[in-house]
């Protein structure tokens, strides 16, 4: 067995699509900051999302509302991992705290559904 081999932090794969968030969370100097964006890709236990503006600071805890055509799909509490200063767009990494189950059910299975239909109705030879 090879002794160099790489450590996959990830536990399932992960599925592009756009679903619509609102991300809150309050800034070190006391200010809350409410911010809506989009998920770039989503994971059995987190999402990357690009927010319009403001980016909150990595290790802290955001509120993460994934929103549906209906109101609030779920409600989850996030800790940020990483965060991408794109000036044209801005991303944050959030791992999902707490409620996985549901997020795996409501939100990433939902996600590798909505990709393999994007698959199915793309065809390379079309174009």
């Amino acid at each position: 067995m090879p002794q160099n081999g790489i450590v996959e932090n990830r536990s399932g794969p992960r599925y592009v699509h756009a679903f619509p968030i609102r991300a809150e969370w309050d800034t070190n100097e006391g200010a809350h900051i409410v911010a809506e964006g989009e998920t770039e890709n989503v994971g059995p236990e987190g999402t990357l999302v690009h927010l319009q503006r403001e980016l909150p600071p990595v290790g802290g805890r955001v509120s993460l509302r994934v929103l549906s055509d209906t109101g609030e799909k779920l409600s989850v509490v996030a800790e940020v991992l990483r965060i991408e200063r794109n000036p044209a767009r801005p991303q944050a990494a959030l791992q999902v705290l707490g409620e996985t189950d549901e997020w795996r059910g409501l939100v990433w299975e939902e996600a590798g559904i909505k990709m393999s239909e994007a698959d199915e109705t793309y065809d390379e030879d079309d174009y």
